[in-house]
């Protein structure tokens, strides 16, 4: 009978194994998940240049990734640039400049498409489809996140419109670029 506290005992660790076993690959695994997540944060603010986490939070509930945001943020930038009806040297700079540090490296796919649309200007479906897309985003979030993209927006595309300058700093944005300002603001907001 003194084998009895033996084998129990060595059952209990065996369970005990086990379950320290299973705990290890949950905590593993979330730990993974925290990483990965974490890295799409990164990836995902870069790509925006938002800053706010919430924000960066709510795009990744919404299934949104960098790859999608980069388009997402270079779109207005080339319609607003094309508003005019032309394209300048220095738009086309300020755009290049935004793209890569949206991540949208030279020599990547994304990048020869962009490259495309800023010899030609793209199809009004673009801009159309950019806009079906806002609005979407819009719809999914709170007014506070959607103002804060529309900001953000702005701001962007105001870098790229004031690019080229006017005559001593006066007319610095043509009409037919703030005209395209306001109607990519318009899509962010609630319908």
């Amino acid at each position: 009978m003194t084998d009895t506290p033996q084998i129990l005992g060595d059952k209990v660790r065996t369970l005990e194994d086990e379950f320290f076993r299973k705990e290890d690959q949950r905590l593993t695994a979330r730990l993974k998940e925290i990483r990965e997540k974490d890295v799409s944060r990164e990836a995902l603010a870069k790509a925006s240049g938002i800053k706010n986490p919430a924000i960066i939070d709510k795009l990744l509930q919404l299934g949104i990734r960098a790859e999608a945001l980069a388009a997402l943020a270079i779109v207005p930038l080339v319609e607003v640039a094309w508003a005019d009806g032309s394209l300048d040297d220095k738009e086309r700079r300020a755009i290049l400049e935004r793209a890569e540090k949206a991540g949208i490296s030279p020599g990547s796919t994304d990048h020869e498409l962009l490259r495309s649309w800023l010899e030609r200007r793209p199809e009004p479906k673009l801009l159309t489809a950019w806009i079906h897309m806002a609005e979407g985003l819009s719809e999914h979030m709170s007014p506070a996140e959607v103002e804060a993209l529309r900001v953000g927006l702005v701001e962007r595309v105001q870098g790229v419109a004031s690019a080229s300058g006017g005559f001593l700093g006066i007319g610095k944005v043509s009409s037919a670029e703030a005209d395209m300002i306001r109607q990519l603001e318009s899509a962010f907001r609630r319908k």
